[in-house]
């Protein structure tokens, strides 16, 4: 059997320190606790002059309360014998909230904390030594004070945290309520006046032009996608919305690229603001085209790169009794010879070239295609010659060929 190491207790300087010393430090360091708080104060005003001064319901300054409450309670527990000082809650969780909602930083108020620790240990070592209290449990005295400190900045933390947090919440509402009005197809009242108000309460400047973006979520807790500050993005929608301002603005689309890598969906034509709805549309048609596999997916497409799909393959109740009229002389004819002959009828509409340049574009020998013409004229007659119908076949045959009905 191996003796187990007896366990090390590390002497505390301080707890060594007769009680009646501890006491004498104590009494004298409350009794001074609002001196040195007046002093901290005025230290604080003189390198931070821009602070604003919060009265309490007494009219005495919040700050001033807080850093006399907080000596006091540091003071207070150095009379016990049961670890060291805790922070007082409330006071300093609210000096961080009222941070955040002034739009400050916790920079700035951290050093004011280690500021009033600096002062604070020059009188507590003026008081030690008054009282004589050995160097060593005053050196413990300064660690206990930065512990306390650090205490003091998490509350500080906790609280800028949860006003940081309000703020974002009150913004994105008033965010939301903007592309509301924005993306709305009707309107009551005067349009541009309320978008102005709602626009400069988040603070955001209304743009000459927006282009409106539909997005696939690629995981139902997908994180948002980190667009820019000028973009509004709306995550409440099964389908997020955002609005783009100043779309061909130098850099913008790259930025959108980098911020929207792993999402898919679509961002809607540039527009003028006030036909954001029409953005909006152009883009949830695009997705729903997307969804289909009818477009490409796992990116986020602009629509302007695909009008054509999106101009012949929207309507396709139109499209479809278009075709059906238009290629009727196709009904009798065997689906495997009825493509290859709609094949070959819109390789000739698109290249208007004779049998060789028809080849060429379907990779067949040109004498096979002077059959499937000669076949075509046949079925159609006069008609393959009327420019009107020669249009409404090639916009029949493409979107057929956009639907994969077609190589």
């Amino acid at each position: 059997m191996v003796a187990r190491p007896a366990a090390v207790h590390t002497r505390s300087a301080w707890h060594d320190v007769p009680r009646p010393q501890v006491r004498r430090f104590a009494a004298i360091a409350l009794s001074e606790a609002p001196a040195l708080a007046e002093e901290i104060l005025n230290e604080i005003r003189r390198e931070y002059p821009h602070l604003p001064v919060v009265l309490d319901e007494s009219g005495e300054p919040m700050a001033l309360v807080g850093i006399r409450r907080a000596i006091e309670v540091f003071v207070q527990h150095l009379e016990t014998a049961e670890g060291w000082p805790t922070v007082p809650p409330g006071v300093f969780q609210e000096f961080g909230r009222g941070e955040g909602l002034n739009g400050r930083s916790l920079d700035s108020l951290q050093a004011i904390y280690r500021m009033g620790v600096r002062l604070a240990w020059r009188r507590f070592a003026d008081i030690g030594q008054r009282v004589e209290i050995p160097p060593p449990a005053m050196y413990e005295l300064v660690d206990a004070g930065y512990e306390y400190l650090d205490g003091l900045v998490d509350q500080s933390v906790r609280g800028y945290a949860e006003a940081a947090a309000r703020q974002a919440g009150e913004r994105l509402r008033l965010q939301r309520r903007l592309m509301e009005l924005l993306l709305a197809d009707r309107h009551h009242g005067d349009p541009a006046e309320a978008l102005t108000e709602r626009a400069a309460r988040i603070g955001w400047p209304l743009p000459r032009k927006v282009a409106v973006g539909v997005l696939l979520r690629p995981a139902r807790e997908a994180v948002p996608p980190a667009v820019t500050q000028g973009v509004l993005l709306d995550m409440d929608y099964e389908q997020p919305r955002m609005v783009v301002p100043e779309p061909d603005a130098a850099g913008r689309p790259e930025l959108l690229h980098r911020a929207l890598t792993g999402w898919s969906g679509a961002i809607g034509p540039p527009v003028p603001l006030a036909d954001a709805a029409k953005s909006l549309r152009w883009a949830e048609a695009a997705v729903r085209l997307m969804e289909r596999d009818l477009l490409p997916g796992g990116e986020v497409l602009y629509c302007t790169e695909h009008t054509e799909a999106l101009v012949l393959l929207q309507p396709e109740e139109l499209m479809d009794d278009l075709a059906l009229r238009c290629l009727s002389p196709l009904q009798h004819c065997g689906p495997t010879h009825a493509r290859r002959l709609a094949e070959t009828l819109l390789a000739w509409l698109e290249t208007r070239g004779g049998a060789p340049e028809v080849a060429a574009r379907l990779g067949v020998h040109p004498q096979t295609v002077r059959y499937r013409l000669r076949q075509i004229r046949e079925l159609w007659g006069d008609e393959i010659d009327d420019p009107d119908r020669r249009f409404e076949l090639e916009l029949v045959l493409r979107a057929r060929r956009l639907r994969g009905e077609l190589a």
